[in-house]
């Protein structure tokens, strides 16, 4: 346990797009419920599009990072190693009394590594999720990060099933709810329309269809790294947009890996709707009027099922299996025919809606805060 006397500096860490949305309602809550906690955010620029990360930290009301580490491009390899060597010196500087580390990413291992090699606990925001894919660079980040952790918050009940099967003692594991959906409901009501955001030639495609679109999302090297894997995805989508326009903000791999396979043609077809990445604003707007959600993307799986929207994913596996079991989720791994007829099935009859699960109201972060100030004094 630590001492109300060490109680100075707690650092919370951000390192890709995924983690701005979980950090922004931790942060405005510690800040809120403590005011003897000095609260640093160090942002470790693991995703190096200042664009972006500018984009992103305004529409979600995130604190300029206190320190950007500037890690920049590299191999996972690469990056953990410039994460650990240039945290640790912002470690020794700070002499923090514990590092909040989210989600799954490189930069959420890295650091808390850094931390626990000094010493220094470890709270893991998101934890216990397992998709049991170790080929998922994402899963080797969760297990081991929950193994180094002292305070672990977990999103839904079986987290912490999965956390005792690991070993993990239950008295470090508190549910609290999922800290995403607080961040959508804080920001649901300044979301941007999709007709704001989709120019005027294209959005009367999605008048001519009555004002309905599906929603995509395709950035995991699983789907986007094999040229036939990739193929069979954009042939289903081409098929579906027969049906209903597809709006696909297309990541910036994903388009690499498109115009490196020669398949830019398959994406100028009627009914596809291509955009540049979206900020958080705009992609909630989106999600929020979506007919239905196709993504490889574990954010969205949730965002959806909070949404009520039909939510369609192409992985064969889920960390998140409240969203199937509770939610509007359905998995169809990369069978392109289940998932044509799932489309179909969701336009004619409505699709899953599903329930809202247990905690995910919008106060989460709040939970988070006022257990880990009482377990840091």
């Amino acid at each position: 346990m630590v001492t109300q006397q060490s109680a100075k500096t707690l650092i919370c860490v951000v390192g890709a797009r995924p983690n701005f949305m979980k950090i922004a309602p931790v942060i405005r809550a510690l800040r809120e419920h403590s005011h003897s906690l000095n609260v640093v955010l160090i942002h470790t620029g693991q995703h190096y599009d200042e664009a972006m990360k500018a984009q992103f930290f305004e529409q979600l009301g995130i604190p300029e990072p206190d320190k950007d580490l500037e890690v920049g491009a590299g191999s996972q390899t690469e990056q953990t190693a410039e994460i650990m060597k240039r945290f640790e010196r912002e470690v020794d500087e700070y002499q923090p009394v514990a590092v909040l580390v989210v989600g799954d990413v490189t930069s959420t291992l890295a650091t808390a590594l850094v931390a626990a090699k000094k010493h220094i606990p470890v709270i893991h925001v998101e934890a216990g999720l397992r998709s049991r894919d170790r080929q998922m660079p994402e899963e080797i980040n969760r297990v081991l990060t929950d193994q180094l952790s002292d305070r672990l918050y977990i999103t839904e009940r079986s987290a912490e099933q999965n956390l005792q099967a690991e070993g993990i003692s239950s008295d470090r594991v508190v549910f609290v709810g999922n800290v995403m959906i607080d961040t959508l409901h804080h920001n649901l009501p300044h979301a941007v329309k999709p007709q704001q955001t989709i120019p005027g030639a294209q959005w009367s495609i999605i008048e001519q269809a009555a004002g309905k679109f599906c929603l995509l999302t395709l950035h995991r090297p699983s789907n986007v790294d094999h040229p036939e894997i990739l193929e069979k995805l954009l042939d289903a989508l081409g098929a579906i947009a027969q049906q209903i326009p597809v709006v696909f903000p297309v990541h910036p791999r994903t388009k690499g890996k498109i115009e490196a396979f020669g398949f830019t043609e398959k994406l100028k077809l009627p009914g596809i709707i291509c955009l540049e990445p979206l900020g958080y604003l705009q992609m909630l707007g989106m999600m929020a009027h979506a007919k239905l959600v196709m993504t490889d993307s574990g954010g969205v799986q949730e965002e959806t099922t909070a949404l009520g929207v039909p939510c369609i994913t192409l992985r064969e596996n889920t960390e998140r299996p409240i969203t199937i079991t509770e939610g509007s989720n359905t998995i169809v791994g990369r069978d392109t025919e289940k998932l044509k007829q799932l489309v179909s099935e969701i336009l004619n009859s409505g699709g899953k809606q599903g329930r809202i699960p247990e905690y995910w109201d919008g106060k989460a972060a709040e939970r988070i805060a006022a257990d880990l100030i009482d377990w840091l004094m």
